[in-house]
């Protein structure tokens, strides 16, 4: 798949209750992100090239340089601008005499004809005798599309301050509402599930809340470009051949942080039973359980030099037992589990009983998923911190997949284990009772706010780039939450199974039984927060949806 480039114009605004931008919504019937709020922008093409003899202020040499590319940085600046007008009505260009245009002038009234291709952005200031003055936007951030979205793209950001003069008015066919907010206002109405809000929006969002002015905005932009968007191919292994691995493959970010080099030195496969050093004194072994729950199979993390701590020593199988054994000399001191599904804790029992260690964890609720055997020495609760050989373990209090679930962050080196709160490549079961939609979205908010360099999951390669993961997730879920919610309004009032052929209309229905328990737990959420209720076996929407 090709991925496009593509510009984002991030109009900011000084108001009596503090810095505003503009937020699009989407259309719903758009191929990508419908009904999503973004800021104005789209994709480069060949007329953003042409526009360059208009732009002032400043060249494209340079801004190309601030943007780590070779050349066309002006372009992207140039269709950020013209999505900008084209999407929101909002034109940053100025007169001869250096005047903004304002909402008055002629230029509005060839906005469709821009918007419909027939003119191009140049043909629009040279009718007008209008210039771009492109040191009025400042290069913000850069984001590609990862794998799995129907289109790609490379985009770049960019701020500006909106011209004094103009109102913003959606176009009404891309974009169908538009509003101004703060960038606090803005992520909240994205937590509450008011508003849907894209991945790069919410980082951009995160960078904009800091600031009180547009001045101070401006000011950082200009002074701290973001540093490059990892895009370069990086070597490694594949059944020992060698393999370039893509921005956004799985074994990416482990190959990068392992391999700083570039040697082609580390695997781009989990092979269950062979280990493999993920930090300083950390090691992975994966039993050998794979599925299609478990991905590749149960990472096992093996902390410590000479005396070792083992989390999540996975199934009771003895050949992942003696393994682990043979990899620590027995010289295992404690174990600790980070939930007690049947995948992660069954083997501490083994471990317990060869090598006296102290157990961490906690118990198990009720439930057949669940391991009946764990009995726990300590139960270890949010905010604690377990001692390694390894570093310093701080204990995560993560329900929503499990209620007993915990995360634990080695604090001297940032990496977070995850056990199945985070995994890669595979959307985690929320199975309600004992899985809770609601209890799984706060505790990933409460993720964001620790020091997490790279999360270590329970299924998977080792996940740089946290922050994007865990707002990926969120944001995915939330998702799905404003379609159910959109279909319980449209069905009124309506059972579990007719309720998951319209939400989930876009998954097989062979796995719509799977589905109906992941509604079922958005449904409960969403009774949680007032905005759905039931009647027996009948759910409708409430007048707060």
């Amino acid at each position: 798949m090709d991925i496009r480039p593509a510009a984002t114009l991030v109009l900011t605004k000084d108001t009596a209750d503090g810095l505003k931008v503009l937020l699009l919504q989407r259309t719903w019937e758009a191929v990508f992100m419908p009904g999503f709020f973004v800021f104005p922008g789209g994709s480069v093409d060949d007329q953003d090239i042409k526009g360059r003899v208009h732009a002032m202020g400043r060249g494209d040499t340079d801004i190309s340089q601030t943007m780590s590319l070779d050349e066309g940085g002006a372009d992207y600046m140039l269709a950020a601008v013209r999505e900008c007008f084209e999407e929101a009505g909002i034109l940053v260009a100025q007169e001869q005499d250096d005047e903004e245009v304002t909402t008055g002038h002629p230029v509005h009234q060839d906005r469709m004809a821009l918007f419909k291709g027939e003119l191009t952005l140049s043909e629009v200031c040279q009718r007008h005798k209008l210039t771009i003055p492109l040191d009025r936007l400042a290069y913000l951030g850069h984001w590609i599309t990862p794998p799995g979205p129907p289109r790609r793209f490379d985009t770049r950001f960019f701020v500006a301050v909106a011209p004094e003069n103009q109102l913003a008015s959606h176009d009404g066919v891309e974009t169908i509402d538009h509003v101004w907010l703060s960038p606090a206002e803005a992520l909240e109405d994205h937590r509450s599930g008011r508003r849907l809000l894209g991945l790069p929006t919410i980082r951009t969002l995160r960078v904009l809340s800091d600031f009180d002015t547009t001045g101070e905005v401006m000011r950082y932009a200009h002074a701290n470009p973001p540093e490059p968007y990892p895009s370069k191919s990086w070597p490694a292994l594949k059944k020992g051949k060698p393999v370039m691995l893509e921005p956004g493959a799985p074994a990416y970010d482990e190959a990068a942080k392992l391999d700083p080099e570039g040697e082609g030195s580390t695997h781009a496969e989990i092979v269950p039973g062979e280990p493999v050093e993920v930090a300083a004194g950390v090691v992975r072994l994966t039993a050998p359980n794979p599925g299609m729950m478990t991905g590749p199979g149960t990472n096992t993390y093996v902390l410590g030099h000479k005396r070792f701590t083992v989390l999540d020593p996975g199934p009771a199988n003895p050949a992942h037992i003696e393994r682990i054994l043979e990899l620590t000399g027995g010289a295992i001191d404690q174990v600790v589990v980070t939930h007690t599904h049947q995948d992660h804790s069954p083997g501490t029992v083994a471990l317990k009983a060869r090598t006296g260690c102290r157990v961490y964890g906690q118990p198990a609720p009720a439930g057949a998923a669940q391991d009946p055997t764990f009995a726990p020495d300590e139960e270890p609760v949010h905010g604690d911190v377990i001692k390694t050989d390894a570093g310093s373990l701080k204990v995560l209090h993560t329900p929503g997949h499990a209620s007993n679930h915990l995360c634990f962050l080695l604090l001297e080196q940032e990496l977070l284990f995850s056990g199945d709160h985070v995994m890669q490549g595979s959307t985690v079961v929320i199975n309600p009772p004992d899985g809770d939609m609601k209890a799984y979205l706060e505790s990933l908010y409460d993720l964001l706010d620790e020091p997490v360099r790279y999360i270590a999951p329970a299924h998977g390669f080792l996940m740089g780039h946290p922050e994007a993961v865990i707002d990926f997730l969120i944001t995915h879920r939330l998702a799905r939450e404003h379609k159910v919610a959109r279909v319980l309004k449209s069905l009124g009032s309506t059972g579990l199974k007719e309720l998951t052929a319209e939400a989930y209309d876009d998954v097989p229905a062979a796995i719509h039984g799977v589905a109906a328990r992941s509604a079922l737990a958005h449904l409960l959420k969403l009774e949680a927060d007032g905005r759905a209720a039931r009647e027996g076996e009948a759910w409708h929407a409430t007048s707060h949806t």
